[in-house]
């Protein structure tokens, strides 16, 4: 079973990153913490840049990504959050070659 990984960047307009983090806690962190498809999720503030958040998730495949991002809890997240932004998120895929993991360690070879 291969890993798939999505690496997200919000770049909040200036001085909106705790509303965009309100606004995620209020849309998306619920169904984050019931839905069983993520085996990662950080939702983290940029050190170098007080209005960037980044957002790392693992998924156990790339279909469950595509899934969630359909779904009417992100939909919701996206209207309410969009005019807090400077532009859309930018979201690129990735799937885990590699990874050290206390849970689940996995090794895969192209």
């Amino acid at each position: 079973m291969s890993q798939s990984t999505l690496f997200i960047k919000h770049k909040a307009l200036p001085g909106k990153r705790e509303e965009v983090r309100r606004v995620w806690e209020t849309h998306l962190m619920p169904s984050i913490q019931e839905r069983q498809v993520h085996d990662a999720y950080f939702y983290c503030y940029d050190d170098g840049d007080p209005n960037t958040i980044r957002v790392f998730q693992r998924y156990a495949n790339g279909a469950d990504a595509q899934a969630f991002m359909q779904g009417p809890a992100y939909e919701a997240y996206v209207a309410a959050v969009t005019p807090l932004l400077a532009h859309p998120p930018e979201i690129h895929a990735a799937t885990v070659a590699w990874a050290k993991d206390k849970a689940a360690p996995v090794s895969e070879t192209a």
